[in-house]
Parts: structure tokens; sequence; C-alpha cells
């Protein structure tokens, strides 16, 4: 397979790094981030080029920091962008689309992007054992992906994690390491495994490769928008990358001449119990102060986000805002999204939709302009939070006179059991 050029560059002093598993400047100790001749670039793709190859994430490999020869084996990503006017006419927008991640193969998120660009450079980088430090969907995505890779795996998570989240690990045979802290805790012990162990951390020492993944959701909304750029995209904030990299795709777009040039607002979504980003937005602060977190959203769960800063200089330089929703409003939204467009969302997405009700209400977005949520985790995954507003109904006999009892019991909205009791009670009469 064809690579474009690509390398480590610091993103405040600009020094380059080649390519190596490293995250960090030593000379400025900034983050780094994956470059590419862009030169070079605009003159090898095309609409017509990414068309011609199958729907996933590889059609864009050209802009995607890809060892030589690397061939792909799972169809990651190209998830469906569909138009949501009925849960528009809930929040009021006329023009809302949700790309739905919750479908992302093969372990139902968007992690499953990132994680597939950094073990293909674990690879390349001579690593036999993969790791990373999570909250949920990226443990699931390691393990899974490791398994089908051939690594060995070792997963560090916080002890409160969803059931569903856990077991969606272990079923891959991943070491699961639980810790008795918050993810900033697990994320620091991942740090310093890192530096005694020759061990690829995706999130760690193959942070800068593995985080160029999450520009393909913007790739793909442009394309499955026509190749145009939408007037708002509302992105759930963790650790804060998501939002910075769809950003740099649409960026990217606009440079290599695949789309006309357009501004975008970019939204930010968060729980109010774990908000260090939307708090510090509300606030028109540039410092992020950490947050100890208390949220059901614990995919969400990052107190000190290391992508923070950058999150928000892409929010306040678009024109943006970023808002943060309660527990109770995570789980409405939740309801709202499956009730009216049959897609069930994770926690973070009832965070997304949530935050989007917010933000039309406070005319911060309009209701003609095209919005785009990002819903990136499946519901499957969190089905406790839901456990209460649910009740299983007592059963009824397979008896057509006693569905009628049970069809005026609803429309007297009297529960099933004492339809059934009144249904057997007149029987016994008669």
């Amino acid at each position: 397979m064809e690579t474009s050029t690509y390398q480590l560059r610091c993103r405040e002093c600009g020094k380059t790094w080649g390519n190596q598993p490293r995250s960090y400047c030593e000379d400025c100790f900034s983050p780094l981030e994956v470059t590419y001749d862009y030169d070079s670039l605009r003159s090898s793709v095309s609409h017509e080029l990414f068309a011609s190859r199958a729907p996933n994430i590889w059609r864009y490999r050209e802009l995607l920091p890809l060892p030589a020869g690397y061939q792909p084996s799972l169809p990651v990503g190209y998830t469906p962008l569909v138009c949501a006017p009925r849960l528009g006419d809930q929040i009021g927008s006329r023009r809302l689309f949700v790309k739905n991640d919750a479908v992302c193969l093969p372990t139902l998120s968007f992690k499953d992007r990132v994680v597939t660009v950094a073990l293909a450079n674990a690879r390349s980088f001579g690593f036999h054992t993969v790791a990373c430090s999570s909250t949920g969907n990226l443990a699931n995505a390691v393990a899974a992906q490791a398994a089908r890779e051939g690594f060995k795996a070792w997963i560090f998570i916080p002890s409160d994690l969803e059931p569903a989240k856990i077991l969606g690990t272990q079923v891959f045979g991943a070491e699961l390491v639980r810790i008795n802290g918050s993810y900033d805790h697990v994320n620091r012990l991942c740090s310093q495994i890192a530096e005694e162990r020759e061990w690829g951390f995706v999130n760690v020492n193959l942070r800068p490769y593995y985080a160029e993944g999450s520009k393909t959701v913007g790739y793909e909304i442009a394309e499955q928008l026509g190749w145009k750029l939408p007037d708002n995209v509302v992105v759930p904030m963790a650790g804060g990358s998501l939002i910075t990299k769809i950003k740099k795709a649409f960026d990217e777009l606009i440079l290599l001449g695949l789309v006309d040039p357009k501004p975008v607002k970019f939204f930010g979504a968060q729980a109010t119990g774990c908000s260090p980003i939307s708090t510090a937005i509300k606030q028109y602060c540039d410092e992020i102060e950490p947050q100890r977190p208390k949220t059901i959203a614990r995919s969400l769960a990052i107190g000190n986000p290391a992508d923070g800063h950058y999150a928000l200089q892409a929010i306040g330089k678009s024109g943006g805002w970023a808002e943060d929703v309660s527990d109770h409003e995570v789980v409405e939204s939740i309801q709202l999204l499956a009730e009216n467009e049959g897609i069930f969302t994770e926690t973070a997405g009832g965070v997304t939709v949530g935050t989007a009700r917010k933000l039309i209400h406070q005319d911060r977005i309009l209701p003609d302009e095209t919005t785009v949520l990002c819903i990136t985790g499946n519901g499957l995954k969190t089905t406790d939070v839901l456990a209460d507003r649910y009740q299983v109904e007592a059963p009824i006999s397979p008896k057509l006179a006693e569905f009628e009892a049970y069809l005026a019991a609803k429309a007297a909205n009297l529960p099933a059991a004492f339809a059934a009791a009144a249904d057997s009670s007149n029987a016994a009469v008669a």
C-alpha cells in the first residue's frame, strides 16, 4: 500500500521528530502530532479516488499515518450519517444529522478508528504487547483488535466501569487490571509503565498516531454530505482529542481542495459531573481546572483532559461553545434519541443530544443550519443507567380474551398484572 510522507512535529515549537513511539517534545515538553506533505498530497487525492475504494476508513489512507506496505484486515468506520427529522422536531432543528458510530466495527464505538491506526504503527515499531488506559470503549477496541492482530494486550481501567464494558474487554482474552481510582490515576500509572516496559500504549507513546484515526469521522461527514461541510458539529468531550481532530480533518479537506472553504462551528458536550472543558468555556477562561469526576457518563469521566487546551482553541476560534448536562438529562436524551430515531446510544451520546438541545434553546445553533451530532458509542454498553426506567410487566396467557383485557388496561393506564387478575376474576365468577 502506498502511503503519504508524514512525521511527528511539536504542536508548540514546531520541531520535527521523524516517526517513533513518542508523544511529547523533549525540547519544550509539548505534545506531538502527525504532519503531512500536503503539497504532494494535493495532486494525489481526489473524490474519485476515495469513491473507488471500499467504504471504510482505509479509503482515506493517504491522509493517515500508515507504515509502508501496511495491509489492513478490518473494515473499520464509514458509519452512517443519518438525517434525524423526528429528533430535530423534538429539539428544534430542521437540518439535523446523526453520525452514528454506535455501529462501528468491531466493538461499536469510534475508538475502533483510533485503535486500528495505532496498532498499524505498533507493529512497525516492533511492539509485541499493546496496552491502554481506558474509560471503557478504548478497552474494548484494544482488546478486540489485539486479539485479531496477534498482540498481547494489557488493559488498565478504573474499577467502577460499567459491567458490560468490563465483560466486553475480558471476552477477547486481554489482561485486565482494575485500578482503585479515577481515569486520571489510571492514566498516570500507564505513563509510568510505558517508561519501564517495551509496550505500545496506544494513548501514551503511540498517542500521536492513535489520535489521527479520529480524523476519519470528519472525512466521512464531509463525503456523506456530498463533499460539503456542515454549519455545526456537536462532539462529546473526554480528553478533548476528537473535536480537535474533526476540525483538523475539515481543515485538511479545505487545504487539499476537496471541499469549499466554509466556517464550521464546533460545540463541545460534557456531563455536568465532569465538565472541565465546558466550565472553562463558560467562564471565558484559557486555563482548565481539573475536576474529580462524578457522573454516570463514565466514558467521558476524565477530570484532567490531555487535549483540553486544544479543544478550547478549536471551539473558541470557530465561534462555537460548550455546554454540559446532568445525569438525569443524559438518560432522558438517550431515550429521546432511541424513541425518535431508533438509535440506541451509550451515555456519551446522551450527553451529545442533551447538549445540542440546550445549544438550540440558547440560539447558539439555529434551526435551519446543518448540524451534525456525533454519537460515539452503543447503548448496549451502558444499559445499567436505564435499569430503573422500564418495568417488566407480568406475562399474560396466550388467550384473546386476556389480550383484550390487557389492551383495555393499557387504555385506562392500568398495569398488565391488574388486567390479568381482573380477567381471571371475571372468568371465575362466570
